[in-house]
């Protein structure tokens, strides 16, 4: 692609690379230039404008950000993504519903290499999405680009990108008491709950004893066990995962290196999943916790190695819930 100034006339069927104002109105950046702009240009003074040139081999802004967007989802419904138009060079991507975000960085960080004319922005891995919320956008940063290299970003971008829908519909929610009510939590978690486009369609309150916990367990209706114990799990042999396993289910994983959010279980019981919850999600604010309900909530398997690679990235904005600050103002 060429980009410079030339005399108006050699500017016909030349991309307007910046707006200029003629009588009776604007032309805008981006503009073909057609006789009558020419003559426009020509009625305000102007002797020569800065232009885009494409070369033979270059493809225009927005058919290049059309393909690219295309080959990063082939099939839009099925990957739960909606496209835009093609328009100044971008094409936005939106969620079509609350999930989470499944991308291969890898390939992504690769294409973004090829030419750094062609962009690809999206939320980070695994990031809750909504309906209509914005995922990702393909900006193509000049009026033209080189077609070869169109074609290695779509190669590389091939099907990267999907939005994971929420596969779980229903929660349960057991809180315990040890004596001073079972504490705030439950509207919180209800509005998670409700952002994922779940419900919580049971709350139960029973004592913060092992075989107390472990009967709620084992009666809860939701397709998700969500636990909120009165007093922190602080060992793997706590109340709550021990009253786990009492069940008949198992413990996963205890701890995470997210802060807020040290002190999350993960486990199951038969194929539905159980969470128990650190203190900190009774607050609204983000916590470690989310990460672990978002994915879950979408069907997917918390393994040992994804928990361990939120850490970074996981030291997160204090929780008003916490007792003990990290530090001392």
């Amino acid at each position: 692609m060429r980009f410079g100034p030339v005399p108006l006339d050699e500017a016909l069927g030349a991309v307007l690379a910046h707006s200029h104002a003629v009588p009776g109105g604007r032309l805008r950046k981006g503009r073909v230039l057609d006789a009558g702009d020419i003559a426009a240009l020509r009625a305000a003074g102007a002797a020569r404008v800065i232009v885009a040139r494409l070369d033979p081999g270059d493809l225009g802004e927005d058919a290049a950000a059309g393909r690219i967007a295309a080959a990063l989802v082939p099939d839009p419904e099925a990957a739960g993504v909606r496209l835009t138009r093609a328009s100044t060079g971008r094409v936005n991507l939106y969620a079509r519903g609350p999930g989470v975000l499944q991308l291969d960085r890898d390939r992504i960080e690769a294409a973004n290499r090829i030419d750094p004319l062609i962009t690809l922005a999206t939320l980070a891995p695994f990031a809750r999405t909504r309906e209509q919320g914005m995922v990702a956008t393909v900006k193509i940063i000049a009026y033209g680009v080189a077609e070869a290299n169109v074609d290695r970003v779509c190669e590389a971008l091939a099907g990267a990108m999907r939005v994971r829908p929420v596969a779980l519909r229903t929660a349960t929610l057991i809180l315990t008491d040890i004596g001073e009510g079972p504490g705030k939590g439950e509207a919180a978690m209800a509005g998670r709950l409700e952002a994922l486009g779940m419900a919580l369609d049971e709350t139960r309150v029973v004592p913060h004893e092992t075989a107390a916990l472990a009967g709620a367990i084992g009666e809860a209706s939701g397709d998700l066990v969500l636990i909120l114990t009165a007093s922190a799990t602080s060992d793997p042999d706590d109340v709550g995962p021990e009253a786990l396993r009492e069940a008949g289910g198992e413990v996963t994983r205890f701890g995470m290196p997210v802060d807020p959010g040290n002190l999350l279980f993960l486990g199951r019981l038969d194929k539905r999943p159980v969470i128990g919850l650190p203190g900190c999600a009774r607050s609204p604010a983000l916590n470690g916790a989310d990460w672990v309900l978002e994915r879950v909530a979408c069907g997917l398997e918390v393994s040992d190695a994804d928990i361990a690679a939120m850490g970074v990235g996981g030291l997160l904005k204090e929780s008003p819930a916490r007792p003990h600050p990290r530090e001392k103002r």
